[in-house]
């Protein structure tokens, strides 16, 4: 039976949250959190909102017996001006995946924001890499791409994974640009490096950490094609790394994966990510500490969905 189809009625539930955004059809937070919610004994529901109509959003979060939302595009960054508090991680990225409540004067709920993405991105590496000193610190690091999970690989690698610079790569020169824009405009864009040739690639020092940020699509434009030839560039070099393949839908098995398996690098499956940031998610909705969380549970149905989707 369909982890989903287990659900109660929301007449049997205690509390309701959302996942607030378009193209979410696919999504796995709903299943993630169901299993926590059902090993906890909590009977509530992460239901699905396809929608960008915020104002109708915020008048479903009033309810009392809403414990949260998840927040994905193209809601992230409209949904911050709404807000009555904002983590500094919120801020920083500028952009909001996670809606929690605070208690307020009198009974009142202070609606906040932060975003998990960037635990996702740490946790990641810090789970999976066994000697973060050898392979990451105090070195390069590689973001690919230019949107909100690009700009949360940044905030993640400055703030907690001890990178010295970070090497910007994108199809877009208008996305590094703003990337770039924003960072230094909240403090720490000094660091950001945009690097546009294979050539320029191979005169810096080799990343230990990079994130891709890109959907997984074979590179076709003149423009998909250089981006593709830089990051060859750096994968080519003698000393390897790790990488995060952020991009896990329809599978995290990518063509950017393999690329990097073939040339020596460790792989991180997107699935790491997604897994980490909605532990990160739970903890704010229930009050517990990520370690509390049945974790080898949703990991178990996490792979085992993937390997449904596989066989269809």
């Amino acid at each position: 039976m369909p982890a989903d189809s287990a659900q109660p009625e929301p007449a049997q539930l205690d509390k309701h949250g959302y996942l607030f955004g378009q193209k979410i059809a696919a999504s796995l937070s709903p299943l993630f959190h169901s299993v926590i919610f059902k090993e906890l004994g909590l009977k509530w529901e992460q239901s699905r909102l396809d929608s960008a109509d915020i104002p109708h959003f915020l008048t479903l979060i009033k309810d009392p017996n809403c414990f949260g939302a998840s927040v994905t595009m193209p809601n992230k960054i409209g949904i911050m001006q709404h807000l009555e508090e904002l983590t500094d991680e919120c801020r920083d990225v500028g952009a909001c995946n996670t809606i929690y409540y605070k208690p307020g004067p009198c009974g009142r709920r202070i609606v906040c924001g932060t975003n998990t993405d960037v635990v996702g991105v740490r946790e990641s590496f810090y789970r999976n890499v066994s000697d973060p000193d050898a392979v990451f610190h105090h070195k390069p690091a590689l973001v690919i791409g230019g949107g909100g999970a690009a700009r949360s690989a940044v905030y993640a690698l400055r703030r907690w994974m001890r990178a010295t610079r970070i090497y910007l790569v994108s199809r877009d020169r208008a996305e590094v640009d703003a990337v770039t824009s924003d960072c230094a405009a909240r403090g720490y864009g000094d660091t950001l490096v945009h690097v546009a040739s294979a050539e320029q690639a191979r005169g810096l020092q080799v990343p230990g950490a990079i994130v891709s940020c890109v959907p997984d699509f074979p590179p076709v434009t003149a423009e998909e094609k250089a981006a593709r030839e830089v990051v060859e560039a750096f994968l080519g070099m003698e000393a390897k790394g790790c990488v995060l393949e952020m991009c896990y839908n329809p599978t995290p098995y990518t063509e950017l994966g393999a690329l990097a398996e073939r040339a020596g690098w460790q792989v991180i499956l997107g699935t790491e990510a997604m897994i980490w940031q909605g532990f990160e998610q739970a903890k704010y909705w229930t009050g517990l500490n990520v370690d509390d969380l049945p974790q080898n549970l949703v990991k178990e149905a996490i792979a085992k969905h993937l390997v449904q989707i596989a066989r269809v």
